[in-house]
Formats: C-alpha cells, structure tokens, sequence
C-alpha cells in the first residue's frame, strides 16, 4: 500500500485572529477588484500560494503578503492591475463610503456593470432608479404624476401641456420624471452618507445635474460615471437579451430612436457637470473602465487628506 503524499501545510497569517491561513478563495475575491476577470484572478491566486510554499515560511503578515500580492499581479497580469491593487489599498484606509452612480440611456449596459462592479468591489447594496420610482408610484397617483407611469424613452406621451416643437417633448417629459426620481436618489446618497455604508446606484435618471453629492463630500466619496454606446447598431443589438418576458425587443426597437436622443442629452448633461463618460465597446472594457475611475478618485481623496483613515488598519 503506498504512502499518501503529505498535505501542503498552510501558510497564516499572523496578524490576523486567530491566525487564519491563507485563502486563494477569498484572495481571488480581493484581487477581482483590480479589474482583472474572476479566471485571471484565480490564477493569481494560486500563484501566489507557490510563491508563499516558495519562501518557505509558516507564517507572513498582512503587509508581507500584500507585498508578495502586488509582485505577483505585477508579473502574472501587468503594471496596471498591480497599481490597482496599491489603489485598492488606498481605498480601504479611507473611512467613507463609495456612492458610484452609474447612469446612461437605457440598453447601455448600466445593470451589468453595476452587479459585476458590486461584486468585485464587496458593494452589498446596489439600487436601481427603476426601483425608486416603483416606490415613488406608491405615494403619486398617475393623474398627479403621469410622467412617473410611463417609460423614460416615452415620457412625451404624458406631458400635460406639451412644447410647441415636438422635438422637446422628450427630455422635457424626461427631465420632469428624472427631477421626480431624483427626490429618492439624494435621499438614497444622503442616508448613504449618515450610515458609512457603500452604495451603487444605477439607471437611466442617475442624470448629471439632478442628483447632490458636494453637500455630503466630507463624508463619502462620490464617483459619478455615464455609459454610453456610440456604435447604433452595438446599442441596438443589446435589446436582443432582453426579448423575453418582461421586456420584449420590439418595445424597445420601436423606442429606439427616442433612446438614441435620451442618450445625446444625458452626454450633454455629463460633458456640462464634469462628470466622466464611459464607452461601452465591449463589457470587460467598460468595467474595468469604472474600477479605473473608482481608484484614481480614491487615490486622489486619500492624497488629498480629507478624508481620516481607517483606525486599526495593519499595514
């Protein structure tokens, strides 16, 4: 009968209780927040497993390992998810909460992002605008607040008093829904501010201009952010996910011209207010896109001083 060949012994981590072993589970998880995919994540992982088995030590700090983390990104995935990883860093010393906003015409892959970007981040609280307004409905009736009823990209169908171009219609009908919503969107970024907790909030009626974040900015860190899809027949190609159930194709192909101009307007709001707009060529581009922003901002406020770091933090 051979001998079972000896277990790998595990490598702790000292300086945390109780001394917990290292976790290529939970290490891919930080590592995601570079940017890199979950794959790639893993694998790094994994190599820096070896590369702890290679020291030969039974035991490193955290400030060891993040040492080795950042060399082993560095040289598995390049300069630029290894400077991310320094940001992330950053970003966990600062004792305020992210509120990403992520806003943009509908089909631009806003809900996407935001899931993906929640879980690379270790966001647990991820809010749609859709969803404010369902709330809102609840207290407005539709003869009170019709554009509240109606689609964003149908909004000019309700006006009670139409413009005499028709052309304005839809962004004043937009405009008049998105400063309605709004009213739950700042309420959702001030409570975010008073509880210390991380949010994203995404859809359509995160506009440029109806939402407040400089009244809170001593106690969060705001990154507002616009997808766009530039390419009309990438745009349109998006819908085709969505020719199911609820959200049929046709109704969305038939607005799409509407989208398109909601679309041009929200650039407009973004390019006036500063706030950074985001081409979605292809998902893992624009996502890694936003992880970029997120920590050039972090990095910016940590450098800054405005913000007090996180007490009992292990270098």
């Amino acid at each position: 009968m051979s001998k079972k060949e000896p277990k790998t012994a595990h490598v702790l981590i000292s300086d945390r209780e109780p001394g917990l072993p290292y976790s290529k589970g939970l290490m891919a998880s930080q590592v995601m927040v570079t940017g890199l995919s979950p794959i790639r994540a893993w694998e790094v992982a994994e190599a820096i497993e070896e590369r702890l088995h290679e020291l030969g030590v039974p035991s490193v700090t955290t400030g060891e390992l993040a040492d080795v983390t950042r060399a082993v990104i560095e040289e598995v995935a390049g300069d630029r998810y290894a400077k991310n990883y320094l940001r992330w860093r950053e970003v966990e010393s600062l004792d305020i909460p992210l509120v990403i906003l992520i806003g943009g015409a509908t089909g631009v892959g806003k809900s996407t992002i935001a899931t993906q970007l929640a879980a690379r981040l270790g966001i647990v609280r991820v809010v749609a605008t859709d969803a404010i307004r369902e709330v809102m409905r609840s207290m407005f009736s539709a003869a009170l607040m019709p554009t509240l009823y109606s689609s964003s990209f149908e909004a000019d169908r309700v006006l009670r008093e139409p413009p005499t171009r028709a052309t304005e219609a839809l962004v004043l009908g937009f405009r008049e829904q998105t400063a309605a919503v709004a009213v739950g969107l700042n309420a959702l970024i001030e409570r975010a501010s008073v509880e210390g907790t991380s949010i994203i909030i995404e859809g359509a009626h995160v506009v440029p201009g109806f939402f407040e974040t400089e009244a809170h900015a001593d106690r969060i860190l705001a990154v507002p952010v616009v997808i766009s899809v530039e390419d009309e027949e990438a745009h349109r190609g998006h819908f085709v996910a969505r020719d199911a159930g609820m959200r049929p194709a046709q109704r969305y192909t038939k607005g799409f011209e509407n989208i398109r101009r909601l679309q041009r307007y929200v650039k407009s709001q973004a390019l006036s207010h500063g706030v950074p707009i985001i081409p979605n060529y292809s998902f893992d581009q624009a996502l890694a896109s936003v992880i970029d922003l997120v920590m050039e901002r972090a990095t910016a406020r940590a450098a800054s001083g405005q913000a007090p770091a996180k007490k009992g933090r292990t270098a």
